[in-house]
């Protein structure tokens, strides 16, 4: 079977949270042709202005998300009472399912480099209960 590349995007730099520099890769513009991809953001810096301001509180709901972080740490706090680290090598992951509060604080380091993937949940899962996990390297 021969395939066809049907689209290309190029990711564009961007600020989201409380000023965190990003390039997005995927985004509003690309919902509806890659659905259930809603969002896809690179992160790829050795400057701390870049992203220290963090992803202060704020809701999601019916996506889960997926941050892998290839180097640096990623902070996660939720109103579930969640609180964990992913470092270098590390991933999360958290199902809003029916709402949830959470933050992201990003603390200083050599370079931070990852990806954040948004993924929109089947309509019988949108109301499912939220969860937070994480896949940590073995030590």
């Amino acid at each position: 079977m021969k395939r066809k590349v049907k689209t290309t995007v190029k990711g564009f730099r961007a600020i989201d949270g409380a000023g965190v520099s990003l390039v997005r890769v995927l985004g509003r513009d690309t919902v509806e042709e890659f659905d259930p991809i809603l969002m896809l953001d690179s992160f790829d810096s050795i400057n701390p202005e870049d992203y220290i301001a963090g992803f202060p509180m704020h809701p999601h709901r019916g996506i889960e998300t997926i941050s892998y972080v290839s180097s640096g740490k990623m902070m996660h706090r939720d109103s579930l009472g969640n609180e964990d680290t992913v470092s270098s090598g590390e991933v999360q992951w958290m199902n809003s399912g029916y709402g949830i509060l959470h933050e992201e604080r990003i603390p200083e380091v050599d370079r931070l480099l990852g990806v954040q993937l948004w993924l929109n949940l089947p309509k019988d899962d949108k109301m499912s209960k939220p969860s937070y996990n994480s896949i940590k390297k073995k030590t």
